[in-house]
């Protein structure tokens, strides 16, 4: 099966690899290669997997068939409305490194259906299901959010006090999916609190840039933070904030005065 890979980053040559190993035909494409290479690719493969970063994503929909199974693997995109007008979208989403899933590290993704499981489930990465397209999207963004505010907090990893925050932003992330048409218990799942661990800690772009905030509040990042990218767009209205959401609030008015 010929399965186009947009965005050859980590996370995509990752994902890639996998389904080089099970016997398919990967198509990679990346802003390198030119809109010929984009379409050709488009065109040959059966499945599109979308890991481009996240504020690529708009120049990259108008190219992409509305009729060909589309599967999101970007994090950053606050939820489902950019996809309404595709006929056939999954996603998937997790506490999954690039390179430990390269190492055949034991990993656990959440996927919105069947059919990604099918492609990308090994002996070493196992993928859970949930119907909720929206919460997996928007979780894939907003703990990111919470990440950097992690490093700037300089909460130390699996300490007292880190845990109490992974449990107080669990809760808030349950109310932010909930009133924006998502499901509360898709928190639960690896691509809810599983990935919030993972991604508010050493290791994570993320984390990292807040610890780095933390010693210099003006600082620029030199690669893509998503969670930056994230807050930009809760700043312009994108989601509903409930008023329990106080923790982002907070970030709001530090991180983005």
């Amino acid at each position: 099966m010929k399965i186009a890979i947009l965005g050859a980053g980590a996370f995509g040559t990752a994902l890639g690899g996998i389904l080089t190993e099970k016997g398919h035909d990967v198509l990679y494409y990346d802003k390198e290669a030119g809109v010929d290479n984009l379409r050709r690719a488009i065109n040959e493969a059966e499945y599109i997997v979308l890991a481009v970063p996240s504020n690529a994503v708009p120049d990259i929909l108008p190219f992409l068939p509305k009729n060909k199974p589309l599967i999101i693997a970007t994090k950053g995109l606050l939820g489902d409305k950019i996809f309404r007008e595709f006929g056939d979208v999954m996603a998937i989403s997790g506490p999954g490194f690039a390179d430990d899933i390269k190492a055949h590290k034991s990993t656990l993704l959440t996927a919105t259906d069947k059919r990604v499981s099918q492609l990308f489930e090994t002996d070493y990465l196992k993928i859970e299901l949930t119907r909720d397209l929206q919460g997996i999207l928007l979780l894939g963004a907003l703990k990111n959010v919470y990440a950097i505010y992690a490093g700037y907090l300089g909460l130390k990893p699996h300490t007292a006090a880190w845990q109490d925050y992974i449990t107080d932003v669990s809760e808030e992330l349950q109310a932010l999916i909930s009133a924006n048409g998502g499901e509360a218990e898709t928190v639960n799942l690896a691509c809810g609190v599983g990935d919030l661990k993972l991604t508010a800690g050493k290791g994570s772009r993320n984390y990292e840039f807040g610890t780095i905030l933390r010693e210099n509040s003006a600082a620029a990042p030199t690669k893509t933070v998503e969670g930056l990218n994230t807050l930009a767009k809760i700043k312009q209205g994108e989601i509903i904030v409930p008023d329990s959401a106080r923790i982002l609030e907070k970030i709001l008015e530090e991180l983005w005065a």
